[in-house]
This record gives C-alpha cells, sequence and structure tokens, in this order.
C-alpha cells in the first residue's frame, strides 16, 4: 500500500457534527490532503442565542484546514470554489443531501459513510431504528453517492453486534471510531485502485427495513406492546430525542430502564410505584423498571432522587 499514493489524493470533505470529526480526524492523522473542509454555516444556539460552530469546523480550524459554510449547496459561487479546489474525491460524513452537480463533481465522485449494513436501514436514523426493530448487529458502509438516498455502489463494510444494554448513545459512539477507520481503509483502497464497486443487492425474501427520520410520534411508548418492544424503543431513542410516557398529565423521558416479563392483571399505561425506591410502567406483558427519567420542567435524574420529591396524583 502506498502513502504517496494516499497523500497525492486531492480530498474535499463534507460533515458537520462530532460523529464526522472522527472521520476528518483519521484521515488527517493518515496523512490524507483534505484541500477543505465544508460545513453547516454556524447557528444561533444556547440562552444567549450566541453562533455557535459546528463540531467539523472547530476541529477544521484547529487543524489549520480551509473551511467553507455555504447556505446553498447549488449557490454559483460555491459551486465555482468547489470547482477551484480540483478535488480528485470527496467525502461525506453526516452531512445534508448533496445534488448531483456537488456529488458528481470530482472524477473519483463522492463517497459516503452510512452507519448501518446497507442496502438495510437506509435513510436519516440507521442507528434508532436497528435498536428499536431489536437487531442483535449493526454496522458502517462506505459507498458512491448517486441519485437515490443510499442506494449507490458498496466499496467497504463493517459489522459489530448490539447488546441487550446497548443504546443509541452507545452504539453511536462506537460505530464514530469503527467508521472512521472504515473510511480510511476505503480512502487507501481507492488510492491504490484495488477497491472494487458492488452494486446493492436485495436477496430475494429479505425484507428491507428503512431508517426515516424520528419525529415526535415516534416518541411515544405504547405500554399496549409487549415490555421486549417498549424497552428497544426506549434504548433507540436514548440518550436523544428520548421515548416519552404521560405522568399525571405531563410529559414523562425514559432514558434508563430494565425490563421484567411477567404475567400481570394490571392496566397497560398504568405506574406501580413503593413511593420510595421503584417506579413501574406496566406493559402488554410485563413491566419496565424506570431507571434515569426526566418529568417535563425538571432534570433527569435516577427514579430514587426522583420519588423523594414528587407527589403522585391520588
Amino acid at each position: 500500500m502506498s502513502s504517496s499514493n494516499l497523500t497525492k489524493l486531492r480530498i474535499v470533505f463534507m460533515g458537520t457534527p462530532e460523529f464526522a470529526v472522527a472521520s476528518l480526524d483519521a484521515l488527517v492523522k493518515e496523512g490524507c490532503n483534505i484541500v477543505a473542509v465544508v460545513t453547516a454555516p454556524d447557528k444561533p444556539a444556547g440562552r444567549g442565542m450566541e453562533l455557535q460552530q459546528s463540531a467539523v469546523k472547530k476541529y477544521a480550524l484547529q487543524n489549520n484546514l480551509t473551511v467553507l459554510q455555504p447556505e446553498k449547496l447549488k449557490a454559483p459561487e460555491f459551486l465555482d470554489t468547489l470547482k477551484s479546489l480540483q478535488a480528485d474525491l470527496q467525502i461525506c460524513v453526516a452531512f445534508r443531501m448533496l445534488p448531483e452537480v456537488v456529488w458528481n463533481m470530482p472524477p473519483m465522485g463522492t463517497i459516503n459513510l452510512h452507519g448501518s449494513l446497507l442496502p438495510q436501514y437506509r435513510g436519516a436514523a440507521p442507528i434508532n431504528w436497528a435498536i428499536i426493530n431489536g437487531e442483535k448487529e449493526t454496522g458502517v458502509t462506505t459507498f458512491k453517492l448517486k441519485h437515490e438516498i443510499d442506494t449507490g455502489n458498496i466499496l467497504l463494510q463493517e459489522r459489530f453486534p448490539i447488546s441487550e444494554e446497548d443504546t443509541a448513545g452507545t452504539v453511536h459512539d462506537r460505530m464514530m471510531h469503527i467508521g472512521a477507520a472504515l473510511l480510511v481503509k476505503t480512502v487507501k483502497g481507492l488510492a491504490d485502485g484495488i477497491l472494487e464497486e458492488k452494486p446493492q443487492e436485495v436477496p430475494q425474501g429479505t425484507l428491507l427495513h428503512h431508517a426515516p427520520k424520528i419525529f415526535t410520534e415516534t416518541c411515544v411508548i405504547d405500554a399496549r406492546k409487549t415490555v421486549t418492544k417498549v424497552y428497544n424503543l426506549v434504548r433507540g431513542l436514548s440518550p436523544y430525542p428520548g421515548a416519552f410516557t404521560l405522568l399525571d398529565n405531563k410529559k414523562l423521558k425514559v432514558y434508563k430502564c430494565a425490563k421484567q416479563v411477567a404475567p400481570h392483571d394490571k392496566e397497560p399505561g398504568t405506574f406501580h410505584t413503593d413511593g420510595k425506591n421503584y417506579l413501574h410502567l406496566i406493559c402488554a406483558d410485563g413491566f419496565l423498571e424506570l431507571l434515569e427519567i426526566q418529568l417535563e420542567g425538571k432534570k433527569r435524574m435516577k427514579v430514587e432522587d426522583f420519588l423523594r420529591g414528587y407527589r403522585f396524583n391520588k
């Protein structure tokens, strides 16, 4: 494997959140020639609504990389700047959808890192949906961008297990580093001309799962379902945006819980508590033992701390 091939490649990197920083950092440390970084414009955030830089922008500035922050990806001035960089390859990690005029610009095209084993879980929230659906494994895929979202030719994949205790947060953090390593391996393979693209194939009889954006209605706990399904929903939405139910007509987010399958004669959706140590949400075939929760207007806390100060409506 020739490092000179790798350093010769002119690369434009596109990404915004912390997830993308791990990939950019891995490429920089490998000696890749990152000619520019494209990221989201600064946005007002926090109580003072001060302009906040994206995680990728902060990293790029610390490492003296050129930063581009287009409001619109089809803006002529941005496209002119992009062309002038004469990139051989573009890399997209946790960024917005690219128009064809952008992804088709470099001679080697644009590669994307996706948080699933494509063709499974195409879409905006692959980590969340894999856990919500109770998958026992997931992975990362590098692939070439084309028209339809997440459908381009696969370059490399790596799989890893999801445990019963994993949440969207723990899988995200593990995937961030596994994905960064896979991306470096992909770029090296492309630089040396030894990687073959493979079209995405759906084996006959295989059910394709999708990963659409998470909306508020996705986060509502339906306690009429099995306790395992509710437990998986909580894990798949923790720590963000959080699955929730109602307690005394207030939104109660559940971040951490344990499940217990047990026959009962109680009404699903009701709560059972001793007022001191435990709070159970009754489900169809058992109950969820709530461990970390957040009541509307309050901070996130352990259940024992919550019970110490809460009086239930009779």
